[in-house]
């Protein structure tokens, strides 16, 4: 699997464009939905997934927040991101 590099520093694209967290197998989309099912904070993020840094958790909420509308069309309704 090839992986494109973004303008976000710990975020690369997939080949089928799916954004990742860098050096993990952690989908961005993941990571959102966990804060929106459970109201988690950056740092309850980190406390829930210690491999990530702050700066991978950030990057990923930046990402997302600057592609919602795009990212939001893969989750299932029954998901739903907010």
């Amino acid at each position: 699997m090839s992986l494109v590099e973004t303008r976000y520093e710990h975020i690369v694209l997939d080949d089928a464009g799916v954004p990742n967290i860098a050096g993990t197998t952690m989908k961005v989309i993941e990571l959102v939905l966990e804060r929106s099912a459970y109201g988690w904070s950056p740092e309850e993020l980190h406390f829930q997934h210690p491999y990530l840094s702050l700066g991978q958790i950030h990057s990923a909420l930046a990402y997302y927040w600057d592609h919602q509308d795009e990212l939001d069309q893969d989750i299932p309704p029954s998901a739903g991101a907010r």
